[in-house]
Parts: C-alpha cells; sequence; structure tokens
C-alpha cells in the first residue's frame, strides 16, 4: 500500500506540474502544436523520393529568405514516369507547360513531406494526372529554421508564387491537411487580398481555429476539465502567435472550397470540420462560389489521414473542379 500511495502521489505532482510548466514556458505548447521535431518516418533520405516509390519526383531547394532554404518535391503525372527517369529540375518545370492542373499540397504537423500518408495522396493524385508540389515548411524535415505561423504562410505564398512563374493559364490548386488547412486559409486569404485567388482550395480533415482544436484533441482529454484549462493551455498557444482562424478567414477568401472529412476522424473530430463549412457556406466573399461538404462514413475507417484510400476521391475532385485532368497512357 506504500509503494501505490507513493506512484500515486507521484503521478498527481506530475498531473497538477504539467499546466504550470505549460503556463511558465509557453514555448513548449508551440512544439506540442507544431510537432516539427518529429521526424517520422526516420531514416528516410528525403533527396531520394523515388526510394518512397515516387520515380517521377524531383528533389530541390528553394530559399524564402537568404538563410532559409526549404526542401521542396514536384511529382509529376504518372504517365510521364518514363520520360522523367533520370531529368533535372529543367525538365519538370518544363512539365507545367502542358495541359495538367497543378495541386500546392501543405503538410500537417509531425512528419516530414515523405510521411506515408502524404506519399500515397501524392500517388493518387498523380494518377488521377495532376502535379503535386509539396514541401517542408521552414524547421520541417530538411529545411532550415524555427516553425512559426507566420512563417509558414509566408513560406507558402513564396512556394506559390514560384509555380505562378511556371504557369499560363494552367489551374493552380491549393490543398491542405489538418494543421496545413490552417495555413491554407492564411494562404488564400492573402491571396484572395490582393486579387489573385487560387483556383481552388480543398481542405481536409480542417479544424475552425486552433484554440477549437486543441480544446477538442485528444491529447487534452485528460485536463479539459480542470478548471482554469483555457488559461493554462490555450492562452500559452496564443501567446506564441498561433491562431489558424480559418473561421475568420473564410470570410475573406473568393474562389471555389471543397471540404474532406471522415466522420472517424480522432485528431481533429468532424464536428469542426461541419462548422467551418456552415461558416463558410453563409459567407458573403464565398457568395457565387462553389462550396462543398463531402463526409467520409467512419464505417469506411479513413479516420484523420486515410481519405487518400477512398476509391471516390479521384471523381469527387474532377466533379467539383469542373473537368477531368487528361490522363494519357
Amino acid at each position: 500500500m506504500g509503494k501505490l500511495k507513493r506512484a500515486f502521489l507521484w503521478i498527481l505532482v506530475f498531473y497538477i506540474s504539467i499546466p504550470f510548466i505549460i503556463k511558465l514556458c509557453p514555448s513548449i505548447q508551440a512544439k506540442l502544436v507544431f510537432l516539427n521535431f518529429v521526424k517520422l518516418p526516420y531514416f528516410i533520405d528525403l533527396k531520394r523520393p523515388f526510394d518512397l516509390g515516387l520515380n517521377h519526383t524531383h528533389n530541390y531547394y528553394l530559399d524564402p529568405e537568404e538563410g532559409a532554404r526549404v526542401g521542396v518535391w514536384h511529382t509529376v503525372p504518372a504517365h510521364m514516369w518514363k520520360e522523367a527517369q533520370d531529368r533535372g529540375r529543367d525538365w519538370f518545370d518544363s512539365t507545367f507547360s502542358s495541359a495538367h492542373p497543378v495541386i500546392l499540397y501543405l503538410h500537417g504537423n509531425g512528419g516530414t513531406r515523405g510521411g506515408d500518408h502524404r506519399v500515397q495522396l501524392y500517388k493518387v493524385l498523380s494518377s488521377s494526372g495532376y502535379h503535386v508540389v509539396t514541401f517542408d515548411y521552414r524547421g520541417w524535415g530538411d529545411s532550415d529554421g524555427t516553425p512559426s505561423e507566420s512563417v509558414m504562410t509566408s513560406d507558402s505564398l513564396f512556394i506559390y508564387d514560384q509555380l505562378k512563374q511556371h504557369l499560363n493559364k494552367t489551374p493552380l490548386y491549393i490543398w491542405g491537411h489538418s494543421l496545413g488547412t490552417g495555413v491554407a486559409t492564411n494562404l488564400v486569404r492573402r491571396l484572395c487580398e490582393r486579387g489573385t485567388p487560387p483556383d481552388a482550395l480543398i481542405l481536409e480533415s480542417p479544424f475552425t481555429n486552433i484554440r477549437e482544436e486543441a480544446k477538442s484533441h485528444p491529447f487534452s482529454m485528460v485536463y479539459r476539465f480542470l478548471p482554469g484549462f483555457d488559461w493554462f493551455f490555450l492562452d500559452a498557444i496564443t501567446a506564441n502567435n498561433i491562431r489558424f482562424a480559418s473561421d475568420e478567414n473564410v470570410n475573406h477568401i473568393s474562389c471555389p472550397l471543397l471540404i474532406l472529412h471522415a466522420e472517424d476522424d480522432g485528431v481533429v473530430p468532424f464536428h469542426l470540420g461541419k462548422k467551418l463549412y456552415d461558416l463558410a457556406a453563409q459567407s458573403s466573399s464565398l457568395a457565387g462560389h462553389k462550396v462543398q461538404f463531402v463526409p467520409f462514413h467512419s464505417s469506411l475507417g479513413y479516420r484523420h489521414k486515410f481519405i487518400y484510400r477512398s476509391p471516390e476521391l479521384p471523381n469527387i475532385l474532377s466533379d467539383f473542379l469542373g473537368t477531368a485532368p487528361p490522363v494519357e497512357h
């Protein structure tokens, strides 16, 4: 009994100390939001995407600012795989002149651009006739720097503008997943405010804002009903200038919007994606633009990051975007 009491006291002390540690060191909360130190999967070389089955992907680096290098992947439509062998960046850039639309993919927290569920999505999109361009924000993967919401947004804007230099009338869509949906709505708000909206915005497993997501996250379950939860945890997030306010951003976005969400999502609850859709459907800035919400039944088991497994996904995209990309054989 004495050992049990001591163990219980240690657990109680640990439980009570965590909120105070977070409050005194809000940078810890920022690390928990970004999880950029979790570089799963381990032991992969991001310079070699072909090791992950992406034999039609080119790795290269760009500098959003002097001394800040970010790693980028460009995956061409799957039918180009033979031509893509041993080609350099000039050839990959030249393929943007084709009629195939381009998707700029903004990943969520944790991992790298080489995360398995991300790679599988690139393959699905590539097989459907899309170019896929993705990158690791500063502080992720092999990219330099330290993450912040403003840096993630500015990096995304830089990559977007780089892509537009290679495109004429080719459609450019923005796809965000999880935390990347917050980056995506920040980016698209900026683009719309400067009068250059993208051709469409696709949000996979989105939330309304980071405070509501943090309160709904399974990690917060043990503290959610603790008096002062907002003060201890949520205010620590705000102290790091982390907002990802998609619920505000949809009032400043003027382009077609597609939201995809699985009912059994255990990381970003389904009701947050639905709430964001309801807000977007009422947004005056989105009036006249197509706004669509596609739920995936819990029986499918797609949870937070497996919507790419849906055999209906290519048709959902082509129906929403209006035309299917040309698929050559």
